[in-house]
C-alpha cells in the first residue's frame, strides 16, 4: 500500500510566507508618494474643469443658469466662484501650500456637484473626494511646499 504524502509544512509555510512578503511589498512605497499621487491627480481634474469653463465663457454661464440647477445663488456668481476654487484649489494643491485647506475648499466644489448638478456621477465623485480626504487627512508629504515651510519655520534655532 502507498501513503499519499500531505505537503510537508515547510513548503507551505515558505509557500505562506512567500505570499505574506508579495502583498507586504507596496507597504514599502512611501506615503509622500501616494500623497504626491493624490495631488497630482485631483490638481488635474479641477485644474481641467476651471480650463473648460474659461475656454468658453459664455456657454460656461449658460451651463450654471441652465443646467447646474444651483440653488440661493444666482449663475452669474456661480460660475465665477466655481471657476476661481477650481484654479485656486488645484494650483494649491499641486505645489502643496495650504494643502488641506485647498483639499477641503474641493472638496466643498465635489459636494455641490454631487448634490445639485451631477448625482448619478457618484462613483466619479467619491473618486475625487478619495484623494482629496487623503490629502486632507494625511497632508501633503515630504514633496510639498507644506512640507518645506514646516521644516523652515520650526527649524531649530529660529
Amino acid at each position: 500500500m502507498t501513503a499519499i504524502s500531505e505537503p510537508s509544512s515547510t513548503s507551505h509555510a515558505g509557500l505562506v510566507g512567500f505570499y505574506r512578503r508579495v502583498i507586504k511589498l507596496p507597504e514599502h512605497i512611501p506615503l509622500s508618494l501616494v500623497q504626491l499621487a493624490a495631488r497630482v491627480a485631483a490638481a488635474h481634474v479641477f485644474w481641467q474643469s476651471a480650463q473648460s469653463k474659461l475656454a468658453s465663457w459664455p456657454v460656461t454661464l449658460q451651463l450654471f443658469a441652465n443646467e447646474y440647477n444651483l440653488p440661493f445663488i444666482d449663475p452669474s456668481i456661480a460660475a465665477p466662484l466655481a471657476t476661481a476654487a477650481e484654479i485656486t484649489g488645484s494650483v494649491l494643491i499641486f505645489f502643496g501650500l495650504f494643502s488641506r485647506l485647498a483639499a477641503l475648499m474641493l472638496l466643498g466644489v465635489v459636494s455641490v456637484i454631487q448634490i445639485f448638478v451631477y448625482p448619478e456621477n457618484w462613483a466619479e465623485h467619491l473618486l475625487w473626494a478619495s484623494l482629496l480626504f487623503l490629502v486632507l487627512t494625511r497632508g501633503a508629504g515630504v514633496f510639498s511646499l507644506d512640507y518645506v515651510a514646516e521644516r523652515t519655520l520650526l527649524a531649530p534655532g529660529k
